[in-house]
Formats: C-alpha cells, structure tokens, sequence
C-alpha cells in the first residue's frame, strides 16, 4: 500500500507520543496511537503507567463514534491475544476503523503478525513498516527483551578530561558539571534498572534514584553486584529500600562466586549467611546470578527491558568484555582528576569498532557523545 507525506508525520507524532511513557509501561511496551480522519486527531494516547489499558482502547474512547471510517496509526503491531482485556486489533475492528498504519510488527510469540491478520480479515486496510527505524529506536529495549531475552543495555561513563572517571578513596569526584547531571536523571528516569558494581556503592554511597522535580516516582529498580553482601546496613541505598527496590546480585556460596562480581576478598558460607539475613531484614532482595549472562536472563525473566549501568570501571570494562553492552553514553568534562585518577575503561578514542556515533550534543560546558551497536535481529518488520 501507498504511505503518504501525512502518513509519516502522523507516525512521527505517534512514535514521539509513545516516548512518554518508556519505563513505566512493566512489561507491556509504551505503544502510541492516533486515531485521524480528514487530518484531523481524534484520539490520541499512549500504554497507560502499569501497561493497562493499552493505548489504541484509550485513543478510540477519545474518538468515539468518530473512530467509524477513520485511520489509526499505532507504533506496534495491535496485540491478537486475550489478557486481562480483549485483543486491541478486535477493538479496531469494532470501533470501524478503516485504516490501519502500523510501524513494527510486534515479535511477541502471541502477536507477530496475528494482529494485522485479524484486521486484514475484517477488510481493513493495513500499512505496515512506516518509519520502522524510528520505531526500532524507540522500542529497541522491548524488543531486545523479546527477541535476545535479556535487557537493552546502556552504559553511562563520566570521562575526565585527562581520560578519568573518578579518584582513588576520594568518593564522589564532580567531573560533569549540572546540566549533566540533570540528564542523567532524566535518563534513568527512563530506565528499568539501574546497575553499579559494591565498589561504587562503598566509596560514593550513591542514591541512584532520580531527583528531577516531578519525576521522583520514576526512580529504577537499583541493582548492585555484591560478591561478598559488603553494602553497608547504613548506605543510601539500604536505608531507601522500602522505598525504590533494592537487589544485590550475590552467590549462594562463597564458593560458587563469579570473579565478575568484586574479587578479592575471601568470606565463610557462614558470614555471607549472616549477611545475606542482615540485609534482607531491610527489604533488600538477594539475587543469585551465575555471571552477568545469567543475570541479564533473569531480569527479562521479570520483565524489566532496559538496563543503565552507571558505575565502576571494572564493572563497566566486564560488561564490555562480554558484549553486553548496546549504547554507550560518553560525557565528557572539563575538570582534570590528575595523579591519583582512576583510568577510564574507555574514552572518545578507543570506543570498539561496532558502535557507531549517533549523535554530539552539548550539556553546559561537557559534551556527550551517543554510541549504539546495531542488532540485525531487532529488524521485525
């Protein structure tokens, strides 16, 4: 089918509306949808906070009996299966639309092409595939859930300009100024998880929450790979547990400890037991991962898409070593760290040939530049 001048800028508009709600939406993907006739928006919405409702059954609320005869353009695939509400490719079949514009297919098992099957049957016109790389941009964490079964990772260094990112037992080191900092809470705000190994955790006592006024209540389910339960009961992160969820990636066994996870320091099964009880009295979980693989497979297990991994250079180097690592987020500062600096795992010179530099931008006096490794797998339409 012909795709229209009108039919990509009212895909844009959707895919943009869609973007509201990247990480809130649980397992569900934030989808968006417009319902249109004669150029005109009749219902707009996007996946609800929580993932229900879905945002064509919104949309169409909002057009009402205007729905009959128009075009809706939805940024995935409209599901075919029944959950806790009807398929929404039946609710656009009811409502009499008679267009469909559609920019990914969906790669869930009980969708993927199901849902523009229903509609095709009903006599519903269907284009499929406007703006897919757009839409690939902005659902790239669902569909690295659903197509690798592990969560889209992004790793975000802070690079001093003499090539570091913080200082031997010196804790927190401002390297970017707060304009920067402002981004990066924005930016877990979008987040489901958010990583950083027990050395970080230790000399920063970091929050890891977002503190953006207005976004508080999109602070990410905080993670911290702790081989030996060293984070201390009086650490930031304990302490607000009950409050943002806490997990700490330990073995269940000294023995059955990764190197991955802070080597070093030798414990007794019966002092990580200690510790592992001391820590669950505050409401921090304790999750057992054989490596990092494995740990990424059991956090898409419970749904969680999208991974910011912020601190440690060993933890970052590991993530890179085992390929896990799909958008690299390098900000680079003014300030020099000199003697006593801890090197970098990687700086705008050194960055692995298979990311591609997407974009430059400017942050205050710092820059950013945004790296991305392409997965031909994440082509669904």
């Amino acid at each position: 089918m012909a795709v229209t001048p009108e039919d990509r800028r009212f895909m844009a508009a959707a895919i943009r509306l869609s973007r509201r709600h990247t990480g809130l939406t649980a397992t569900n993907p934030s989808v968006g949808c417009l319902i249109v006739r004669d150029g005109v928006i009749l219902g707009s919405a996007v996946t609800a906070r929580g993932g229900r409702p879905h945002a064509e059954t919104q949309a169409l609320e909002l057009a009402g009996q205007r729905a009959r005869g128009a075009t809706a353009y939805v940024t995935l695939e409209p599901c075919s299966h029944y959950g806790r509400t009807p398929p929404c490719a039946n609710a656009l079949v009811a409502a009499g639309i008679a267009r469909v514009v559609v920019c990914l297919t969906d790669p869930d098992p009980r969708v993927s092409g199901r849902g523009l099957t229903i509609l095709r049957d009903a006599g519903i016109e269907v284009v499929s595939g406007v703006l897919e790389e757009e839409g690939r941009q902005a659902l790239e964490a669902y569909l690295m859930r659903q197509m690798k079964g592990r969560p889209h990772v992004t790793l975000k260094l802070a690079v001093s300009a003499d090539g570091m990112i913080g200082r031997v037992d010196a804790g927190q080191v401002a390297i970017t100024g707060p304009v920067s900092r402002a981004q990066v809470h924005a930016l877990r705000a979008e987040m489901d998880a958010i990583l950083v190994g027990i050395g970080t955790a230790i000399a920063d006592d970091p929050e890891l929450t977002v503190r953006l006024p207005g976004l508080e209540d999109r602070s990410p389910v905080r993670i911290v790979l702790d081989r030996h339960l060293r984070l201390p009961l009086s650490s930031k992160l304990v302490r607000t547990a009950g409050d943002v969820p806490v997990v700490v990636v330990a073995p269940l066994s000294a023995a059955h400890a990764s190197e991955v996870f802070a080597p070093g320091v030798s414990i007794s099964d019966e002092d990580l037991a200690l510790r592992r009880q001391a820590l669950t009295a505050t409401g921090v979980e304790i999750l057992d991962a054989a490596d990092l693989p494995d740990l990424l497979t059991q956090l898409a297990t419970r749904g969680l898409s999208s991974l910011l991994v912020e601190g440690g250079a060993s933890v970052a180097r590991a993530f890179l070593d085992a390929g896990l690592v799909d958008r690299i987020l390098l900000f680079e500062g003014e300030t020099m760290i000199g003697e006593g600096g801890i090197e970098s795992p990687l700086t705008a010179h050194d960055i692995p040939k298979d990311y591609k530099p997407v974009r430059r931008m400017r942050f205050g006096a710092d820059s950013c530049c945004d790296y991305e490794r392409e997965f031909e797998c994440l082509r669904v339409s």
